[in-house]
């Protein structure tokens, strides 16, 4: 089977598309720095801890490992810090980037899966987003992504680097069974916070309840990392075949309010989720919901997961698996 080095796979969706891998009988090695991920989501012996500003050492990693492809997670994803912190995400986003990018150059590495994100989007003209929704982000992270997308066009062109960018929605819930979820610090993600005020009674603060929505309330995509995870795999084989560079949404096609959101913590754990209102925060659109039917009809992917109630229960069960 190839081998497959993954950046950040000590993180969230990284740690998880590592478990795909694995499952599937590829052979990973993970780079992450640690800075954000965490050692115990990945096998000792498969993780290399060193940062992507390293050109020289990814480049030789990958020619040592005689990796075949790559899929590249890391990155730094709250959009409130990159507006406080435009340099630092900047720098690791795109800087960390062209980094990776230049060492798989020097390693003779020509395939790349590329963790994009809905960001890139902005505030949409109309839902569900098809890919075909130009550029338009709000955010340094959201620019972050778009100016690395871009990167990876010119480098098909110009240096054969083969690319599938996924921009997924809202990534949720957990392979609870496998010891992987959600653990963010800061915890900037809508199940976590919500599980987390009902374990500490401490209320959460939800972000406007006067958008033009069915309940006031913004409206998005969420899917399962589990999904996203497989959706990673099937990108891979795809490249791996011989596809040619592409870009596809990855979510389920349903959006769900917060409010809906939140009941449906209170149904699986049983208990009330203590909140307050807060004011709109900027650059929040109403509702992101994916177009994801080129991705289902070009690579044939599909959500397994996509119902909210299963989502919320994985991602319960691993919080209170963790809490035991």
């Amino acid at each position: 089977m190839p081998k497959i080095l993954v950046t950040g796979g000590a993180g969230y969706i990284g740690s998880h598309t590592c478990h795909v891998l694995a499952e599937n009988g590829y052979d990973v090695v993970v780079v992450d720095n640690l800075s954000r991920g965490y050692q115990h989501n990945v096998p000792r012996e498969r993780l290399r801890v060193l940062s992507l500003s390293e050109t020289s050492e990814l480049a030789r990693i990958m020619v040592e490992e005689r990796v075949d492809a790559v899929v590249h997670f890391a990155a730094y994803i709250a959009v409130g810090e990159s507006a406080a912190e435009p340099e630092l995400y900047f720098s690791n986003n795109v800087g960390g980037s062209l980094s990776l990018f230049a060492a798989m150059h020097e390693a003779g590495v020509r395939k790349l899966v590329f963790s994009s994100t809905a960001a890139v989007y902005g505030t949409p003209e109309s839902v569900p987003i098809p890919e075909s929704a130009p550029y338009a982000p709000v955010s340094v992270y959201g620019e972050s992504k778009v100016m690395v997308e871009k990167i990876l066009a010119w480098l098909d062109e110009l240096r054969g680097l083969r690319s599938v960018c996924l921009r997924y929605f809202n990534a949720c819930g957990a392979a609870w069974q496998a010891g992987l979820g959600e653990e963010h610090e800061p915890e900037t993600h809508l199940i976590p916070l919500l599980i987390r005020a009902i374990e500490t009674g401490k209320p959460i603060t939800l972000f406007g309840n006067d958008y033009p929505t069915p309940d006031g309330t913004c409206i998005r995509d969420y899917i399962h990392v589990m999904d996203l995870a497989r959706a990673h795999v099937t990108a891979l084989e795809y490249l791996l075949a011989g596809g040619t560079s592409d870009r596809f949404n990855c979510g389920t096609g349903k959006g769900h309010s917060v409010l809906e959101v939140l009941r449906a913590v209170e149904e699986i754990s049983g208990r009330k989720v203590p909140y307050v209102w807060g004011a709109r925060r900027a650059g929040d659109p109403a509702e992101l919901v994916a177009n994801s039917s080129r991705l289902q009809r070009k690579l044939g992917w599909a959500p397994q997961n996509a119902e909210l109630t299963g989502i919320v229960t994985s991602a319960w069960k691993y919080t209170t698996r963790r809490s035991d």
